[in-house]
This record gives structure tokens, C-alpha cells and sequence, in this order.
């Protein structure tokens, strides 16, 4: 049954639909861009019905990223700050924060499982050496599942080389930074095989901040026959890293001594391997895919986010294997240019979890008024279980054109999900006894694109998306009540329009997503208990415009900018030492309004195919508290970053960047604490230079 809010967007975009039909003549149709993302394969994204953006592995290589968010920032309504090493939040039309209202994917399979959702997950995959990355904003749901609420990123795996080829890189920077990427491979007609090697250390800028990474994977593909092909990926993450994280400094210590660390005995170690084949066979007028995946993910932390009063601390190690299942089949009819995709989804996830307190030592009163902590002792154990998640979800999804440059797409997809839980200590008010919980969901969503002509295109969308509540968020958030919460729900109305004026590329999308049941803490009148409910709304409203402009055949300009306002509808939560809070009408904290990105590349021809790049980064202010409290702000910044690259020969590279060029304080994040403003201090002018090697056979 087609419900009345996703009648009212297609009526409503009907107008625009006919006024295009009317204005413009439909020429030729052209492939233009694809996404890989909006189906699992290949998709013109002119007719997809949602804000696709794509990094293309030319830009990945020229950004020469750090960090994740060097290249995240650079698509619009796009954000993802700094915690420590490669740790990150993430901001995608949602406020800045841990929340899991993202699904992180590589080649199309979650990183982790849904019931093990990790904020820092960009840090599993390599993004310095992948082929793309794509992401679609807003839920996807209806064919991703739970936690595609925000949005969703996928990266793309680098193919394996049809003739032996090889690549090193070498680069080295301010506070200590090293890194050497390493990949190559060889190949024939039939077969190629791609390994790839990252190794990157930092000391860290501000005190006690080092962090290590390890990553291997190795590609390998094959070719059947002319219809058949096998695509395995191996891929390994070794990450030990100290963490002064996202942790905040008073504003006399942030303004006169950024490279303070209060908690310099926190610490994050992960390690993930993913394995994963996918299988394709083509027909004359369908596909059957089926990808068997494993999963392993471990962390072991002491973090330094939980604060440093008593019975807030603790150590922990979480551990989730997983066995999934990807399967879908698709075919395509001549009438209408009908396409169906039928398909499955089944993932088990075994896990476990453990945490003891931690009381923190060494105490060390600072002259700013702070207290640094530089040791600990291990309390007791709070939690001990073992918690298996298992996902078993069919989707559906159709397109078809019942005029040439009309293209509708409807999609329905069922989850049922169960978490098995098993309590390894005793039962108390904050260990809930071992018991399983279900959830089931249906998500829907329907959009139309018109092709106006060749180059440009309008699409409307109607989506819907949920988050099922993570295994932590049910079994150790402190009360049996919290085994009755039930998924966020989420509601995305969008229009877009895309394409090409002459030398100017340019995406224009305008959304208001809507979630509802979101969990908070309420204190009840009556009881005087504090409870999870699911009684919290949001509304999220913006717009975005990504901009790429050819100024003259050496100068190119790209600009990503974004305004959004994300505000509490009903919110009334319980503030400890203070009771229940009516927070309806504020805007939700951590959400800047406005970002902004500008860059310029110079490619003359004295560079020799190399660029130089200068790039502007813009971050409006935002709120740091529920309450909106007067002074408790953020007042943004700007930032400045200079590449360039230069190539002596064919096989040599030599390149160069500078981050925050002129040397500006900022802050990577921020909070309102005990009536005081707290800022988390970004990185300060940094330099790095690097040489690559490359060489093929061709």
C-alpha cells in the first residue's frame, strides 16, 4: 500500500515534471556519469532520484588525503572532524556526532554489522588507495537497512591491472608524520590480482596523540567467460593509536596551550579483516549476483570521551565476527524500459563485550584550572556478555519509463532482526538477564527524474529510513526499560536538480528529512526512575549546491556549500541534577548551519601534469548545548590549504601540501560543561612533502 506522504511528493513534483516536458525538447540521451551505489551496479546517476556525489579516484590521488576529512569536506552538506589519528564524527544532514545514522560500506558491504556500529569506521578502510568514493545523502534504507538515516559512504576498491604495474609512495610531514603506500599487480585477458600496502605513523600535534596504522588488502579478478565474473577482496586494518580524541580544553588552555592533553592515558587499538567474493553472471537480459562475505572486528579502548568523575570511566573490548550473504537478481524488459531487482540480505554476527571501571590517578592541577590524569587502576566488571545479531532482509526494487525522459523508480525492502543475548554476571538494575529482542521493519521509497535534455536533469524522492537500536544502546545503557525501545524512524522529502551548463557542472538539492521515536532519557513523574523512551522528533531542512567550473583550459574552480537548520520539534529530557527539560524549538547542538568549500586548480604547463590547488574551508557557527544558552557557541572558522605536485618524468612524482596555511586556531568540536565552553583544538599550520615512483609495462 502506497502511503499518503509518498502520493503527496509525486503529485506535488508533478508540475515541475510537466513544465520540463514543456520548456525542453528531449535530445538524445547520453550516458554521463554513473553511480555503482544507488542499485549495487552500474546506474546513470541523471536518473537517479536522489543527491549522489562521487569522489573520483583522480581527486583521491590529488588530495593525497591524511585524514578522512580532506576529502569529505569537499562534497556539499558534507562534514567529518578530527578526533585522533584517522578517528572521525561524521556530519551528513545530521549534527556533528557519534550517532550511528550512517552506514559505512566498501564495494557495497557494510563494514561492520548493524548491531555493532562504530562512528571512527572510515578509519577501517584504506581511502588512500581506493578507486572512488560515493555517497548518497538521506535514508537509503529501502535497500540498505538500518542506520542509512543521514546518509551512506561507500568505497570503492582499486581493480586489479591487466599487465604488471607498480606503485610506491612515500611521504613524510610536521610532528612526526610517515607514510609509505605500496601497490602495483599484474594481470592478464582473463585475471588480475592488486595487493596494496598503507603504513602511516604520527606522533600526534598535541601531546600524547601518536597513532599507528597497518592496512593490507589484495584485489582479485576474474573473468569466467564472457558473462561470468568473480571479484574477491581481502582487506586488513591494524590501528593503535593514544587518544586525546575529541576531548576538550577549557578556553584559556585552547586559546594559550592547544597541545594540552588532560587524558593522556587513553587509548583506541582496533583491528578489522573483511573478506569478501563476488559472483556474476550475466544473461541475455538479466544478472544474478551472489556475494559471500566474513567480517572480523575487535577494539580494545580506554577513551577519554566518559569524562573523568568517579563511576563515569572505564576500559572495554568489543569483538564481532560476522557470516553474510548479499544475493540479488535483476532483469530487464523491453516495454517502458522496465528494470526489476529482487534480492536478499542475510548477515549473523556473534559478539561479545566486556567493561571494568576505571578510577583515574596521578592528578595534576594545571594553572588554567584543569586537572590532567596520568594514570589509572581497573575496577571491577561492569558488563560481560555475549550478544549474537542476526539480519535477515528481501528488498524489491523497479524502474521503469512510461515516457523517454521520465524515469520512476519504487523500492520495498523487510527487515527482521533479532539480537540474542547472553549475560555472562550477575543481574542488576543496570545488567539486564539474558533475553532476546526482535525487531522488524518495512521501508519504502519512490522517485521520479525527468531529463530536460542531454546534459541536465530533475529528479523528486520520497525515502524512508531507520536505526534499529545497537546492541549497546539495548543491554548496557543502565535499565531493563531499555529492551522496549523500538528503531528511529526517519521520513525524506527531496527535489534536485543536475547537469551540465556549457563549462559549468553543477547539483542542486533542497530536502526536509523528518525522524521520529528517537530514544532519550525521561524521568518518570510518578516512579521518580529515569527511563529510555522513544518519544523524541527532529526535523533536519536544508539545501545544498555543488558547483565544478572550467575557467580556462589550465584554471578549474569546484565550491560545495550547504545550509541547514536542524531543530528538536518535541524533546523534553531529563538533565541530571536538574530533572526534565522541555527543549521543543531549540536547534539541536553540534549542527553548524553553513559549510563551505572552495577550490582553485592551477595546472599550468611548467608543472609537467602536475596542479596547484588552493582550497577554502568554511564552518558556520553552531550551539554546544541542548538549551541554547546564550554564549554557549561556536563561532566557526575559516581555513586555508595549498597543494601542488610536480612531475620531473614519467615515472616521478614530487608534491607538496600545507594545511591550514595561515595558521589559524580552531576547533575540531565543541561543548557547554559546568556553564563554561570546552573546544577540542584543531591541527595548527602543518607541512608535508612526498615522491612517487610508478611504473608499468604498457
Amino acid at each position: 500500500m502506497i502511503k499518503k506522504q509518498m502520493l503527496v511528493v509525486v503529485l506535488a513534483a508533478l508540475p515541475t515534471l510537466v513544465m520540463a516536458a514543456a520548456l525542453q525538447q528531449v535530445q538524445d540521451l547520453e550516458v554521463g556519469p554513473v553511480t555503482v551505489t544507488g542499485t549495487r551496479e552500474a546506474q546513470k546517476i541523471s536518473e537517479t532520484p536522489n543527491t549522489v556525489n562521487v569522489i573520483n579516484e583522480k581527486l583521491i590521488q590529488e588530495t593525497r588525503p591524511a585524514h578522512p576529512s580532506e576529502l569529505m569536506r569537499k562534497i556539499p552538506g558534507v562534514t567529518v572532524t578530527v578526533t585522533n589519528g584517522e578517528g572521525h564524527q561524521t556530519s551528513i544532514r545530521q549534527p556533528i556526532s557519534t550517532s550511528p545514522v550512517y552506514l559505512f560500506l566498501e564495494d557495497g558491504i557494510p563494514t561492520r554489522s548493524t548491531g555493532f556500529f562504530n562512528h571512527n569506521a572510515l578509519f577501517e578502510v584504506n581511502l588512500p588507495q581506493s578507486a572512488g568514493i560515493e555517497v548518497v545523502k538521506g535514508p537509503a534504507s529501502a535497500l540498505y537497512g538500518s542506520d542509512a538515516i543521514g546518509g551512506l559512504i561507500n568505497v570503492l576498491s582499486r581493480p586489479s591491472p591487466g599487465a604488471p604495474e607498480f606503485e610506491a609512495n612515500t611521504e613524510f610531514g610536521e610532528h612526526g608524520w610517515k607514510r609509505l603506500l605500496l601497490t602495483g599487480g599484474t594481470g592478464g585477458d582473463t585475471w588480475g590480482v592488486r595487493p596494496s600496502v598503507n603504513v602511516t605513523h604520527t606522533d600526534g600535534w598535541r601531546d600524547d596523540t601518536a597513532s599507528t596504522r597497518r592496512s593490507f588488502s589484495v584485489r582479485w579478478d576474474q573473468v569466467i567467460d564472457d558473462d561470468t565474473i568473480v571479484k574477491t577482496l581481502l582487506s586488513t586494518a591494524d590501528i593503535d593509536q593514544q587518544g586525546a580524541g575529541s576531548t576538550r580544553l577549557n578556553e584559556t588552555d585552547y586559546k594559550n596551550n592547544p597541545t594540552l592533553n588532560y587524558i593522556p592515558i587513553s587509548y583506541r587499538r582496533v583491528k578489522a579483516v573483511r573478506l569478501s567474493s563476488a559472483y556474476e553472471k550475466s544473461f541475455e537480459s538479466s544478472l544474478v549476483s551472489i556475494t559471500p562475505y566474513l567480517r572480523y572486528n575487535e577494539m580494545d579502548q580506554l577513551p577519554n570521551y566518559v569524562g573523568t568523575s568517579a563511576g563515569s570511566t572505564r576500559i572495554n573490548t568489543s569483538r564481532n565476527y560476522s557470516l553474510g550473504l548479499q544475493a540479488k537478481y535483476r532483469h530487464d524488459f523491453t516495454p517502458m524500459r522496465t528494470r526489476l531487482i529482487v534480492g536478499v540480505d542475510v548477515d549473523r554476527s556473534p559478539g561479545s563485550y566486556w567493561e571494568r571501571g576505571v578510577t583515574f590517578g596521578g592528578a595534576e592541577a594545571l594553572a588554567s584550572g584543569a586537572t590532567r590524569f596520568t594514570s589509572y587502576t581497573v575496577g571491577d566488571k561492569r558488563y560481560d556478555y555475549d550478544v549474537t545479531y542476526t539480519g535477515i532482509s528481501p528488498y524489491i526494487h523497479t524502474e521503469f519509463s512510461p515516457l523517454e525522459p521520465l524515469r520512476i523508480t519504487t523500492g520495498l525492502r523487510y527487515d527482521d532482526i533479532n539480537y540474542d543475548y547472553h549475560n555472562n554476571l550477575s543481574v542488576t538494575g543496570n545488567r539486564p538477564a539474558s533475553t532476546e529482542v526482535d525487531f522488524d521493519n518495512t521501508s519504502a521509497k519512490l522517485g521520479a527524474t525527468w531529463q530536460l535534455n542531454k546534459s541536465n536533469s530533475v529528479f523528486v524522492a520520497y525515502t524512508e529510513g531507520f536505526r534499529a537500536p545497537s546492541e549497546g544502546q539495548l543491554f548496557r545503557a543502565g535499565g531493563s526499560d531499555t529492551l522496549s525501545l523500538d528503531a528511529i524512524q526517519a521520513r525524506n522529502i527531496e527535489f534536485g536538480v543536475r547537469g551540465q551548463i556549457q563549462q559549468l557542472n553543477y547539483m542542486f538539492s533542497v530536502f526536509d528529512l523528518k525522524k521520529s521515536d528517537d530514544v532519550l532519557s525521561y524521568r518518570d513523574p510518578v516512579s521518580n526512575d529515569t527511563i529510555a523512551t522513544n518519544n523524541g522528533t527532529t526535523t533536519h531542512r536544508g539545501v545544498e549546491l555543488g558547483l565544478s567550473a572550467t575557467i580556462t583550459t589550465d584554471i578549474t574552480l569546484n565550491g560545495a556549500f550547504s545550509y541547514i537548520k536542524h531543530e528538536y520539534d518535541d524533546w523534553i529530557a531529563n538533565v541530571r541534577g536538574v530533572g526534565n527539560v522541555d527543549f521543543s524549538g531549540n536547534e539541536i547542538p553540534n549542527g553548524p548551519r553553513f559549510l563551505g568549500n572552495i577550490s582553485v586548480d592551477y595546472k599550468p604547463s611548467f608543472l609537467n601534469g602536475g596542479v596547484a590547488s588552493l582550497e577554502w574551508v568554511k564552518m558556520g557557527s553552531y550551539r554546544i548545548d541542548q538549551a541554547n544558552t546564550a554564549g554557549a557557541k561556536y563561532n566557526g572558522h575559516n581555513l586555508i590549504n595549498l597543494r601542488a605536485s610536480y612531475l620531473p618524468s614519467k615515472t616521478w612524482e614530487i608534491y607538496g601540501r600545507v594545511m591550514n596555511l595561515a595558521d589559524k586556531r580552531y576547533a575540531e568540536a565543541a561543548s557547554f560543561s559546568n556553564g563554561a565552553n570546552e573546544f577540542a583544538p584543531g591541527l595548527p599550520r602543518t607541512g608535508y612533502i612526498g615522491a612517487i615512483y610508478r611504473w608499468d609495462a604498457k
